[in-house]
């Protein structure tokens, strides 16, 4: 601990956003370049090295959160990165990525504005990779076993990552031209810039991990061929299999899935197209779904130049602070929270019929209705209660151009045949079912990530992604020591 008083004598400075108008006209991220490190070590200093840091328990990989801070707050940078990485493949998406559950967990946080965890992580892996503290881990040996992983979002390169420096023979299988998965095409440039990426996928290559873009398995390559070209397969394909808008009108023209949406908007930013098919220029934007997702529709539109954008949240708006009987600390609680879109929504007064910052609280959706040409003109939404129940008198219709559906998924894509090929069992909610260790019904076989877990958080991925490497080299060699943060079964603190 550097400063015992740190929490006490400086505030919480949280990582400045350049100027709306600035950065609306761009797809770099958010934040103001440089801006972090002058201010981080004294954001370190904040941390109180608790007796029991419930930090880490927030956080799924188990990242060592205190020692690191105490690190940056010496400005011990290699060292930092060193304690950062013995828990994180991937800290630079985390840092920029994740919602921080660990800073909820806070023990600061019962009574004070958390400590800066997720900033101070980004300082690391930043100035890590600037100071050259990240080179390639080739393994010393290989041990003649090779490994299939289909899927590259951060579950399957983590994954990845961990076997090949284990020693085994890794290729990973992308169905995409580019590796990446949803960090590639699902999240906006504005949130993480593509280079951070890029750079991950040349360590581990230099490290030996082979790559194989373009190739669906279950239709480029049968999965029951894959499977008896490796000694073992991981399943990290994603829960990409959207949920749907059941409700008249949905077949109009003009309506579409968030994952429709934002990878087109993606290859604009990566040069694949000069403009996007669904480009928002222009239209009236009504986004249903009040996540993520959501909000990442949200920034896009705007930059986009949509004449206006409306986002839909079924839940009630919540407080600023954390209502202690329903989301007692160190939970996650569910309170107001102002992402970098809302905040360019708001100031830019992007969406006239809804509340200041883009949003519409406990509005269901009820019916689309569309001209005589068959596309969408207007969405008519009701208030509902907490019960979900519409309120009398509260009906409105909306008018739209481009509806963007941000539902969230139910579980993994089967319109490739990898999973009826491979005849893997299912869980009731649609995901892959498997073992306490990883393993699926097919022997050598594993299941890890939004595919066999279900929608989650990227550290809740990457851990999966680190414990099925352990279960897998445990199949492969007797044993392993490679770390193994999560099982199957573990959840997100809750009451």
């Amino acid at each position: 601990m550097a400063d015992p008083k740190g929490f006490m004598t400086t505030p919480r400075q949280d990582w400045p956003r350049r100027p709306v108008g600035e950065r609306v006209r761009d797809w770099d991220e958010v934040y103001v370049p440089g801006a972090l490190l002058p201010i981080i070590s004294k954001q370190a200093d904040r941390c109180m090295d608790c007796g029991i840091p419930f930090c880490h328990d927030a956080c799924p990989l188990g990242n060592l959160i205190p020692e690191w801070n105490d690190l940056v707050s010496r400005e011990d940078w290699r060292a930092a990165s060193d304690r950062l990485h013995a828990t994180n493949n991937f800290p630079e998406f985390t840092g920029r990525l994740c919602p921080a559950p660990c800073e909820a967990g806070c023990v600061l946080a019962i009574n004070q504005p958390a400590v800066t965890i997720k900033n101070v992580e980004v300082a690391i892996a930043d100035r890590a990779w600037e100071e050259g503290f990240t080179p390639p881990r080739p393994p010393d040996r290989l041990s003649g076993k090779t490994v299939a992983v289909i899927g590259s979002g951060p579950t399957g390169l983590a994954a990845a990552q961990q076997l090949t420096r284990a020693g085994h023979t890794v290729a990973v299988y992308e169905r995409d031209d580019r590796i990446g998965g949803l960090m590639r095409y699902g999240i906006p440039a504005f949130k993480m810039e593509k280079h951070h990426l890029e750079r991950r996928i040349e360590q581990m290559r230099a490290e030996g991990t082979r790559f194989r873009t373009g190739t669906a398995v279950g239709r480029d390559v049968g999965a029951a061929e894959l499977r008896a070209r490796y000694d073992a397969v991981v399943i990290a394909t994603g829960a990409t299999a959207w949920r749907e808008l059941p409700v008249p009108g949905r077949e109009l023209a003009g309506i579409h899935q968030a994952m429709e949406y934002l990878p087109l908007a993606n290859r604009v930013c990566e040069g694949d197209l000069e403009v996007s098919p669904l480009s928002a220029a222009g239209k009236h934007v009504v986004i249903v779904g009040g996540g993520d997702t959501g909000a990442d529709c949200l920034g896009t539109a705007v930059r986009e130049g949509a004449a206006s954008v409306t986002q839909l949240d079924i839940y009630a708006q919540p407080g600023v602070d954390r209502d202690e009987d329903v989301d007692p600390w160190p939970t996650y609680p569910k309170i107001y929270r102002l992402s970098a879109a809302h905040e360019e929504a708001r100031d830019l007064r992007s969406a006239p019929a809804a509340d200041a910052d883009a949003r519409l609280f406990a509005a269901s959706t009820l019916r689309f209705t569309g001209d005589e040409d068959g596309r969408v003109r207007a969405l008519h939404l009701v208030e509902v209660d907490a019960l979900r129940r519409p309120v009398t008198g509260s009906g409105r219709a909306l008018p739209v151009d481009l509806v963007l559906l941000a539902l969230g998924f139910s579980g993994p894509d089967r319109e490739d045949g990898l999973v009826d090929q491979l005849e893997l069992a299912l869980e009731p909610r649609g995901t892959i079912a498997r073992d306490a260790g990883f393993a699926t019904n097919v022997p050598g076989v594993f299941a890890a990530g939004d595919a066999a877990r279900g929608q989650s958080l990227i550290v809740w991925a990457i851990a999966e992604g680190r414990a099925v490497a352990a279960a897998v080299d445990r199949h492969l060699s007797g044993s392993s020591q490679l770390p193994a943060p999560i099982s199957p079964y573990d959840r997100p603190m809750s009451v």
